[in-house]
Formats: structure tokens, C-alpha cells, sequence
């Protein structure tokens, strides 16, 4: 049963909690790993530092880019080794993020960076990606009630914001079979069972 489940949506949507929580009850019966992007292994997290909390300024192309060579590395070296073996892998964020906030809210085309993505990943795309809907807004203010450390992107002006979730929007209606939306404004126990009655089902028609 492998398979191939990515988490995706806007900063304070909850994901990196809720994928942490259904990790938690499919490890019970499954055989999965739980990753994360950028990140996931020892060069891609080395990436990711440079990345989300560098505090000079990065050019957007360079920022793709360096999205794109942590997402190759990861793959190759943790994500398909589990696949190949027939397992299921959870992973925070994969391409959907790279074309919701570079290509999307960077502006620097949906297209370019699809491509170089593409090449990045081999056309390997998840089988089922969760997406946890919440306005900017409230993400934001999450962020902020809950004191998480913040990011480069946290950072970034509330219109940047907007056109991620615009991004995604578009990505939604583009893949609309692999793509589930989730009420992210729900409570998190709501959300947490909606997010692993959706996984189940998935693995179901396998």
C-alpha cells in the first residue's frame, strides 16, 4: 500500500499539527513516515535554515530554486526509498507550496516554476494532497496567539498572503481529484478527524 499524502495551506493553518496528530493514529497500523519540506533530511533542512530564516534579501528566482534542490534531495533520499518499499509517507508541504508562494505570490510565474519543479520531481506528485483552508487573516493572528517562531515568509506584507491562498485556490480547481479541501477554521479536533477520515479513505481504495 504505498502512497504518496501531502499537507498543504496557508501560514496558521494548523497543518503541522494536524498532520502530527494523524501521523500519530496511522502509525498504529500502517507502515508510514512523517517528513517535512524543506527540509526531511540533513541537506534539505541545511537548505531550509537558509531559506526560512536567513535575514538577507533573496532574489525569487534564487529562492525557487534552492526550493526546488531541497524538494529533489528529499525526494530521492526519503520519500521514494519508503514508497518503493510499499509504504505511505506524510510530508508538510511538497509543490503545491512552491507554486502557491513563488509562482502564485512571487509573481515570478506558475509556469517556470512548474517546470523547473518538474524537473525537480520527476513528474512524482502526491496521490492525495489535504488542503487546510483558513482566511490570511486568521493564520496570521494564530501565528501570533500561539507565539510560534516566525519565518522570512511569515513576515511578508498581508497581500503576499492573499495571493498564496489565491494560489491555491487556482491549484484546487486545477486538481480537484487530488486535491481535498478542509475547513481549517473548525475546531482542531474536527479538523484533526476530518483531515484522517479523509487519509483512511484514500488508503481504502487502494
Amino acid at each position: 500500500m504505498s502512497q504518496f499524502i501531502t499537507f498543504e495551506g496557508p501560514e496558521g493553518s494548523g497543518k503541522t499539527t494536524v498532520i502530527q496528530k494523524v501521523y500519530e493514529k496511522l502509525e498504529k497500523e500502517f507502515d508510514v513516515i512523517l517528513t517535512r519540506e524543506p527540509g526531511g533530511i540533513k541537506i534539505s533542512e541545511a537548505i531550509r535554515e537558509l531559506l526560512l530564516n536567513s535575514d538577507d534579501d533573496m532574489d525569487e528566482r534564487t529562492e525557487a530554486l534552492l526550493f526546488a534542490a531541497a524538494r529533489r534531495q528529499h525526494l530521492v533520499e526519503k520519500i521514494l526509498p519508503q514508497l518503493n518499499k510499499g509504504g505511505i509517507v506524510l510530508c508538510d508541504r511538497f509543490v503545491d507550496s512552491s507554486l502557491s508562494y513563488q509562482g502564485y505570490a512571487r509573481e515570478i510565474g506558475v509556469e517556470e516554476v512548474k517546470a523547473i519543479n518538474e524537473f525537480a520531481i520527476e513528474n512524482k506528485y502526491p496521490d492525495l494532497t489535504l488542503y487546510f483552508d483558513v482566511p490570511a487573516e486568521v493564520g496570521l493572528n494564530r501565528i501570533k496567539d500561539n507565539q510560534r517562531d516566525v519565518n522570512r515568509l511569515d513576515k511578508e506584507e498581508i497581500e503576499f498572503h492573499h495571493k498564496v491562498t489565491d494560489g491555491y485556490k487556482a491549484l484546487i480547481a486545477e486538481y480537484p481529484d487530488r486535491i481535498k479541501v478542509i475547513d481549517a477554521t473548525q475546531s482542531l479536533e474536527k479538523v484533526i478527524e476530518e483531515a484522517y477520515s479523509t487519509v483512511i479513505n484514500s488508503l481504502k481504495q487502494e
